[in-house]
């Protein structure tokens, strides 16, 4: 299973969600059009949401992967993060356009028309996107996208939305209540509301340089304790992610004896451990004699 996601790169799984999205769109609208139920304009609105998120994460993850410049010396990687953001962003404002529309509809209530028709296009695009949100959420844990897991999120959330479409436009059809249908919908919008607002502060995290994983940064400290002696140890360490990318920057103190050469071998040792314990982390390590001390946010450092 693992080779099998390694081979669908961000790129390609971002392009088959604009093309699930597209035929989502279809059929979504059609379950819309042939039963007049807000609830399942509100599923249908989602699925904009769906295609416009798509198109841009496909943007971004293809500027993330550009390699370093002299503009951008660490990457670009951190554009990914615009994409989950601009995805939650687009989510609040469906939520906030699917409320608007069921307002009406509780002042004003629609019969339903054809509602098993319209209930079966939905289930099929519903069960679509839940296939490509579990494929995604395996490979965004492979290639470590905040991209991909944010569509595969949103996917999820649509899938969840559509759920309880079904639910509530069934018990409308049984019981006759027609402004069942209007408070279906606000309930869909309240809960991809959430969502949406998630996804934003997740995606300022990321701006905002947050540290790594605990689960990462365990790692790390394993790592080094291969490497700890009586003669060397580690301190200052600091973390960060950027995207795909994890940052690791520390001091390694050694003694003051030990030629050039030695020490550097070390620290490239350390740095190599480092890198394959954690995939896609870049370590910088900074040597210094055993009894030197870094300090930091000293008044003469500030001047």
């Amino acid at each position: 299973m693992k080779p099998f996601l390694q081979s669908l790169t961000p790129q390609r799984l971002l392009m088959a969600s604009v093309a699930v999205a597209l035929v989502t769109i279809v059929l979504k609208t059609g379950a819309w059009y042939i039963t007049d139920s807000v609830g399942l304009l509100a599923d249908a609105m989602e699925s904009f949401v769906n295609l416009a998120s798509a198109v841009f994460g496909l943007a971004m993850v293809t500027i993330a992967q550009r390699p370093a410049d002299d503009d951008h010396p660490y990457g670009h990687h951190k554009a990914e993060y615009f994409s989950s953001g601009f995805e939650g962003l687009l989510i609040v404002g469906a939520a906030l356009a699917i409320i608007w529309a069921a307002g009406h509809r509780i002042v004003d209530p629609q019969p339903l028309q054809q509602v098993g028709w319209g209930l079966g296009l939905s289930i099929v695009s519903s069960a679509l996107n839940g296939l490509l949100a579990w494929v995604m959420f395996g490979a965004a844990r492979q290639h470590r996208s905040i991209a991909l897991e944010a569509d595969a999120k949103h996917l999820v959330t649509d899938v969840w939305t559509s759920a309880g479409v079904v639910v509530g436009i069934g018990a409308v059809a049984l019981t006759g209540w027609l402004w069942l249908d209007a408070w279906v919908a606000i309930g869909v919008a309240l809960n991809i509301l959430r969502e949406g607002f998630r996804l934003m502060w997740r995606s300022s995290q990321g701006l905002m340089d947050e540290a790594v994983e605990p689960e990462v940064l365990v790692e790390i400290h394993k790592t080094l304790e291969v490497f700890k002696h009586h003669t060397i140890r580690f301190d200052h360490l600091t973390t960060r992610r950027s995207g795909q990318r994890r940052f690791v920057d520390l001091h390694m103190h050694m003694p003051a004896g030990w030629s050039l050469g030695r020490a550097a071998a070390l620290r490239a040792s350390v740095e190599q451990a480092l890198m394959s314990a954690v995939p896609g982390l870049r370590a910088t390590i900074q040597l210094l004699p055993s009894d030197v001390e870094a300090h930091f946010d000293d008044q003469k450092d500030l001047i």
